[in-house]
């Protein structure tokens, strides 16, 4: 049965001519393709058309697959590389609207449902993922590798094709600049309380 094939099967397969092959190895990674780059790209829709682009590059260039490492280690680097894309794309895109923290708080208090629910956890969640879109790409990448996707640092390394002192150093420095970005988060907006001693 074809689900329970190793990928280096699927993949001698898909290079034999059977394109269902593929069909199949896509079932089996996309959610993680999704997830790595909703994780990176920090916008649905932008993670939407990367992971579209990781299988659409996949695809094209399963034939250099040379098997050196583990598919998964390969198709982890065909994803980064399509969000780097990604993100180069959206720096020229032009912005139409920035929300700022300040536009209107009140009316999402008055909008809130009188009854609990789950939108803690969901702020929660979201507070998170602004965190770490505000974490330098660099490290923002090598830190979704490490800590979500639990890759070890000699995978990491594979894939990003770096050496592996240099994704411990990026691994810390994001682990450094999401903190520093969540102890923001939770900070309130608007002008710093001075103190008495200060001028």
């Amino acid at each position: 049965m074809a689900g329970t094939e190793s990928d280096d099967v699927l993949v001698r397969r898909f290079l034999d001519g059977d394109a269902s092959a593929f069909s199949t190895l896509i079932e089996r990674h996309q959610a993680r393709v999704f997830n790595l780059c909703l994780r990176i790209l920090g916008d649905r829709e932008d993670a939407l058309d990367a992971a579209q682009e990781t299988f659409v590059t996949a695809m094209r260039k399963l034939g250099g697959f040379r098997g050196d490492a583990a598919f998964t280690t390969w198709l982890h680097r065909v994803t980064v590389n399509a969000c780097y894309d990604e993100l180069r794309r959206k720096r020229r895109r032009p912005m139409l609207h920035v929300v700022e923290p300040e536009d209107g708080p009140e009316n999402r208090e008055a909008a809130a449902p009188p009854v609990p629910d789950h939108a803690e956890r969901v702020a929660a969640a979201l507070d998170v993922a602004a965190a770490l879109a505000s974490v330098p790409e660099e490290f923002r990448i090598a830190l979704v590798l490490a800590d979500v996707e639990d890759l070890p640092y000699e995978e990491i390394a594979r894939v990003l094709d770096v050496p592996i002192g240099t994704v411990k150093s990026r691994v810390h420095r994001g682990r450094l600049a999401l903190a520093d970005a969540m102890k923001r988060a939770g900070e309130p907006a608007g002008p710093r309380p001075t103190s008495e001693r200060e001028p």
